[in-house]
């Protein structure tokens, strides 16, 4: 080989794999490079009906009357959209970005979606078991050596049966944690065993939401793909989605640019020491980002079929209710077996609300940087759409 074709293979090589941690170079060029491909996301290539015009016309009134009750008032922040069939019906953008900047919300605008980061943390992990990278039902401790809890499994945590304390509440105990510094999830990892923290009940004994459960989530996707968790969403989740306005929080490159939070009265909510753990919350994103991701979610190309019943399942029965969570989704089931599933978020002054109406193909999504518990009220849409039994609520 000439010289210098032998200096631009070298070059090619460090460009195509200098990004792999320590595990990923001891293994085969070729493995390498099917390690990340293969954890992508595939967009949804599904082709619905086109919607007429009378029908999306009717659904947009409708959505407009709605609208113009819960968010009436211009300097309400909202954004706001509703699509059947992956078809925009209506959207609505509209207060303060950053007031102190003067900036609005436009279609463009990233917001914290609080807890429905959820989803894209559950998601990413689904895709792993999806390729036999992890097992549902495998124990944290087998992929977490530092974990000390031997019986919560990986399902465990997706479901909020883990029986684990919330972080935000036990570094609050005295002598736990220095409430001055910001913690990491890899601080509430160590906390467990530093600590010796105890959980709230044993494993899959009950349901408990709980933000510790989807932080671990977070640390077993960095351990399993050697990538940092905002590195592996980007890599498996918003790049191949093309969902260009999503990104994952970093507390040192990104509390001086991100949009803030506000309280009702537009007093702006500053971050505090529990604003670096991610995987529970921390996601920034747009109802048109989400769109694609909750096609590319209920496409037959998402998982295989087993996995997928899996995850759209509740697990909690201990008591009788309509309420259930499955893998990373809350949902209402009814006695006539029609199922709604969702997911809301609220975290300082954001509040969000995301609706996967899987068997009617509509996608329901509502973001807010400023104090609202509006923003969940947008389940009322869905008997626009389906046979869903929350009272349409459109009139004064």
């Amino acid at each position: 080989m000439k010289a210098p074709f032998r200096y631009l293979y070298i070059v090619l090589f460090v460009a195509l794999f200098s990004g792999c941690s320590k595990q990923d170079r001891s293994e085969d060029d070729k493995e390498q490079l099917n390690e990340r491909t293969y954890l992508w996301m595939k967009p949804s290539r599904v082709k619905y009906p086109q919607l007429s015009k009378a029908y999306k016309n009717d659904k947009k009134a409708a959505v407009e009357r709605f609208c113009d009750k819960y968010f009436r008032n211009e300097n309400n922040s909202v954004s706001l959209l509703v699509a059947k069939n992956g078809q925009i019906i209506y959207e609505r953008y509209q207060g303060w970005a950053d007031k102190m900047e003067g900036t609005k919300i436009n279609a463009d605008t990233p917001l914290h979606i609080a807890s429905v980061s959820k989803v894209f943390t559950a998601t990413a992990v689904l895709l792993l078991v999806d390729k036999g990278k992890l097992e549902l039902d495998q124990k944290v401790s087998e992929i977490l050596p530092e974990f000390p809890y031997n019986d919560i499994s990986v399902r465990n945590l997706l479901s909020h049966r883990s029986g684990l304390r919330n972080y935000a509440y036990f570094i609050e105990d005295k002598g736990v944690w220095d409430l001055h510094q910001t913690i990491t999830n890899q601080d509430i990892l160590n906390l467990f065993t530093e600590k010796e923290i105890k959980c709230d009940c044993p494993a899959d004994t009950r349901f408990c939401y709980c933000n510790t459960n989807y932080a671990m989530l977070a640390l077993i996707i960095e351990k399993i793909t050697g990538m940092k968790y905002p590195e592996a969403m980007k890599t498996m989740i918003f790049d191949p989605l093309e969902m260009h306005d999503t990104y994952v929080f970093d507390y040192n490159k990104d509390r001086k640019t991100a949009v803030p939070s506000y309280k009702g009265n537009m007093m702006e909510i500053g971050l505090d020491h529990l604003d670096a753990v991610y995987g529970d919350k921390n996601i920034y994103s747009t109802p048109r980002d989400i769109l694609k991701f909750d096609l590319a979610r209920t496409a037959p190309t998402f998982l295989n079929k087993k996995l997928r019943e899996e995850m759209y399942k509740g697990y909690s029965y201990e008591h009788k209710g309509e309420k259930n969570y499955g893998l990373g989704m809350r949902m209402y089931e009814w006695e006539g077996g029609q199922k709604f599933y969702f997911h809301n978020g609220w975290w300082h002054g954001s509040t969000s609300s995301y609706i996967s109406l899987v068997k009617d193909n509509v996608t329901i999504i509502a973001l807010s940087n400023k104090f609202t518990r509006n923003t969940y009220a947008v389940r009322k849409l869905a008997p626009l759409f389906g046979d869903y039994p929350f009272k349409f609520d459109d009139e004064e």
